[in-house]
């Protein structure tokens, strides 16, 4: 049996996101419980050259809504990447939950031969077919921040385990 390209995406971005915002929702209580100041959490980093946690779930949030917009055919909602706390980056993700939500599996199967290109006429633009966007650039990309945000917030002793980064299935 043929898996669709809807199946390898909207869902499994579903999955991570949700159980990153759920990681997010247990760091707001792990830094309130301990006396810690919310920025320390939000803006750690595993090494200097890094990009901090806010930035991770951005980007993560980045990757969703592109590669899924993308593989649909339709234009990738901008966000402004404002967020401050952890409440607005729970509203990212949710926002970003809410727009893959609307797309279909009409939409995305079928994608696997469609033309992908990221930043047009710059110097770093790139030439996918969907399949390979999907399965070597968008989900790798993705799943790299996802874990580096969970990465951040567990090395800074918030109390998440496996459990809390699969998330329900």
């Amino acid at each position: 049996m043929a898996i669709s390209m809807y199946t390898s995406s909207v869902p499994v971005f579903k999955q991570m996101l949700t159980s990153l915002r759920d990681v997010l929702a247990k760091a707001e209580t792990h830094a309130a419980e301990k006396k810690i100041d919310p920025n320390a959490l939000l803006q750690a980093r595993l090494f200097p050259d890094m990009f901090p946690l806010i930035r991770q779930v951005q980007i993560a949030s980045d990757f969703a809504k592109g590669v899924s917009a993308r593989l649909a055919g339709v234009e990738v909602p901008s966000y402004e990447d404002s967020e401050q706390s952890f409440a607005d980056l729970k509203a990212r993700i949710d926002k970003t939950l809410g727009f893959i939500e609307r797309l279909t599996a009409t939409q995305i199967d079928g994608s696997e031969e469609r033309e992908i290109v990221t930043q047009p006429g710059t110097t770093k633009e790139k030439r996918f077919v969907g399949i390979n966007y999907l399965l070597h650039y968008g989900l790798p990309h993705f799943y790299f921040h996802v874990t580096t945000a969970y990465a951040i917030l567990r090395h800074n002793g918030v109390e998440i385990g496996k459990r809390d980064f699969i998330g329900n299935y």
